[in-house]
């Protein structure tokens, strides 16, 4: 994939923004990508100069409210680097994000290689699932609900952090279990928001196979230890100062985060 001048500068803004934490105007992007080969070609670019290496994905517009908003049919992706995975109970400052978000969301961790041929009852042998808490973020000021979806993709499908809980193997839980979790969300101890894992793509495991065959177009995959976020079961909420919880049905667990 060959980029134009004008994406290899993008993407050089996109990844000083990123290192430097200040934001990018739209207006000045949004005529510079027009095709989602593009854009995840620049975000390549830009996973490929970050500090520390690609420890997983997040997988983004898995519901039909999400999709619309941003005009797409399918959804899209972004690597997260080592540094942007976080543990259960973390902590994180305001001051590292521009305009972060909160989703709740299962977290997978391959146990070995996946493969675009492995089937769904395959796939349960080969992952873990834990709790999950998801802040996007965007290097674009006032981004959400205004960014196209080629900037979306370009910014690392808008990656924040991603934060986990305690994991167990996905084979404990049965199929059709996966698809009907519910996820709690509570800020400083008030419940501020609730949703069903049914809003991901019906059952989270099929957002799983999405990634891995959508992956392998472009001759990548997902090997042992890599994480996978999965897709928020609620529409997003600000990122304030407090305690963010979100609790999950069926033994999943819970995940907490302090703003600071």
């Amino acid at each position: 994939m060959t980029l134009s001048t004008e994406q290899h500068a993008l993407a050089e803004a996109l990844l000083d923004a990123y290192k430097k934490g200040h934001s990018l105007p739209i207006s000045e992007a949004e005529l510079t990508v027009g095709k989602l080969e593009d854009a995840y070609a620049i975000q390549a670019l830009i996973s490929g100069q970050k500090d520390t290496p690609i420890a997983g994905y997040k997988v983004s517009l898995t519901s039909e409210k999400t999709q619309k908003l941003f005009d797409s049919n399918e959804p899209l992706y972004g690597a997260e680097e080592q540094a942007q995975i976080l543990t259960s109970p973390a902590t994180v400052n305001l001051t590292d994000f521009l305009e972060p978000l909160v989703e709740i969301e299962l977290v997978f961790t391959a146990t070995s290689t996946l493969s675009e041929t492995d089937t769904l009852p395959e796939l349960c042998e080969k992952l873990t699932v834990a709790p999950g808490i998801e802040l996007p973020d965007s290097r674009f000021a006032d981004w959400f609900p205004d960014l196209n979806k080629y900037l979306v993709v370009s910014d690392g499908a808008v990656g924040g952090n991603i934060v986990l809980g305690a994991s167990q193997p996905v084979s404990a839980i049965s199929f059709d279990e996966l698809g009907q979790i519910e996820g709690t969300l509570f800020v400083d101890d008030e419940q501020v928001a609730q949703g069903l894992s049914s809003e991901v793509l019906s059952n989270p495991l099929i957002s799983v196979q999405w990634l891995i065959k959508k992956l392998a177009q472009s001759n990548q995959q997902i090997t042992e230890g890599m994480h996978i976020s999965s897709g928020t079961f609620i529409f997003p909420v600000p990122l304030r100062k407090g305690t963010f919880k979100a609790v999950y049905s069926h033994g999943i667990g819970e995940v907490v985060v302090y703003a600071k």
